[in-house]
């Protein structure tokens, strides 16, 4: 490629990233970014901890969205300014860079599938073992388990919030709160029922079909973010099981609320305080009902319904079979695989992909 080939390729390039910085609103992003960051140099910034702590969680998310694009820039205008000295010598590096950045630039706007109100907001995802008995309830300890690995490949940082054992095996339910890089722009993909065909572990001589449902909901933190009016919910605090037995250490910590408009109920009594409990059933609870608005495309909360679909037989988003065969497929989408061993060790991204791909579509 010769240095004048070089330079209008450049200069296409420029013009072209200028009017997708401006689409993606960038210099707003980068304005609101800045004024946070300016903040945590104030002396008094950590002064309310809790405050700071959020404010650093907000400005960790525009750094994820505003980093990409910034230091495509930066070496956008880097390759410009070198480029534009004409010098031979360098041109093949120059050359090599320019390949370099446009794959960088591919995969940074792969991003933009992430336009979503919460993509970039970290998760709440709960699993809970639908028609089945221990089948089902094994089921989603299995789902857990490849959501674990799922969060660990994409070095996200996940806990348990609330867990309900199996009977003999797996879970009955579990909440987990994931917190990573677009973790609910790419697991939203997961919300649904998931249908499981195998022969029982429990009876060897029976195919077992087992359900269990997935929520994946964007975890809201701040209450002004979505506001719910207090006549609007029942809160009941009850007396919390402590370790050692179910009459040792216990108190009156445990919270239920429920949120009349719609029946959804949160129940919580992992924390050791009764306001511990509160915040976490509250944050829970918000994270349920924006995914409700998603879902509903209602603009207040007054017109939600509440949640319907159930674990059961026809209401599935994808289908793994152990036995007779070996495919995992989505219903949505038709993407498949013949590997269940690995979808179940969390290697999940084709699934994902495709959703965000088959949601752009339609």
């Amino acid at each position: 490629m010769s240095p004048e080939q070089l330079n209008s390729q450049l200069a296409e390039t420029s013009a072209a990233f200028a009017a997708m910085l401006a689409q993606l609103d960038y210099a707003q992003l980068l304005a609101q970014y800045e004024s946070k960051r300016q903040a945590t140099e104030q002396p008094d910034f950590w002064d309310t901890p809790s405050q700071a702590q959020l404010h650093m969680q907000q400005l960790s998310k525009l750094e994820a969205r505003v980093g990409p694009w910034r230091r495509l820039e930066d070496k956008l205008h880097e390759l410009q300014e070198l480029a534009e000295l004409n010098d031979t010598s360098i041109q093949q590096e120059l050359a090599s860079q320019f390949a370099e950045w446009q794959e960088d630039y591919d995969n940074v706007r792969k991003l933009l599938r992430f336009s979503g109100p919460f993509d970039d907001y970290d998760v709440i995802l709960g699993i809970h073992a639908g028609a089945g008995g221990n089948d089902a309830q094994d089921w989603a300890g299995m789902l857990l388990r490849m959501y674990s690995r799922y969060a660990e490949k994409n070095n996200w940082k996940y806990s348990v919030i609330e867990e309900s054992p199996g009977e003999e095996a797996g879970i009955k339910s579990v909440t987990l709160q994931i917190e990573g890089s677009y973790a609910y722009g790419k697991l939203k993909s997961e919300h649904g029922v998931h249908r499981l065909v195998r022969l029982s572990p429990f009876n060897a001589e029976s195919r077992e079909t087992s359900f269990a449902k997935v929520e994946i909901m964007p975890k809201i933190d701040a209450p002004e973010d979505l506001v719910i009016d207090e006549k609007d919910l029942k809160i009941d605090v009850y007396r919390s099981g402590g370790h050692g037995g179910q009459s040792v250490n216990t108190t009156d910590s445990a919270v239920r609320i429920t949120h009349l408009p719609t029946g959804i109920v949160v129940a919580i009594q992992n924390e050791r305080s009764q306001l511990q409990n509160r915040e976490t059933a509250m944050t829970i609870l918000r994270s349920h009902l924006a995914r409700l608005q998603l879902e509903q495309h209602k603009e207040t909360l007054s017109e939600l319904k509440g949640p319907s679909q159930s674990a059961e037989f026809g209401s599935q988003i994808r289908n793994y079979v152990l036995h007779p065969y070996k495919q995992v497929k989505d219903v949505r989408t038709g993407y498949e695989s013949k590997d269940p061993n690995a979808i179940l060790d969390g290697e999940l991204d084709g699934f994902v992909n495709a959703y965000l791909e088959h949601t752009l579509t339609t």
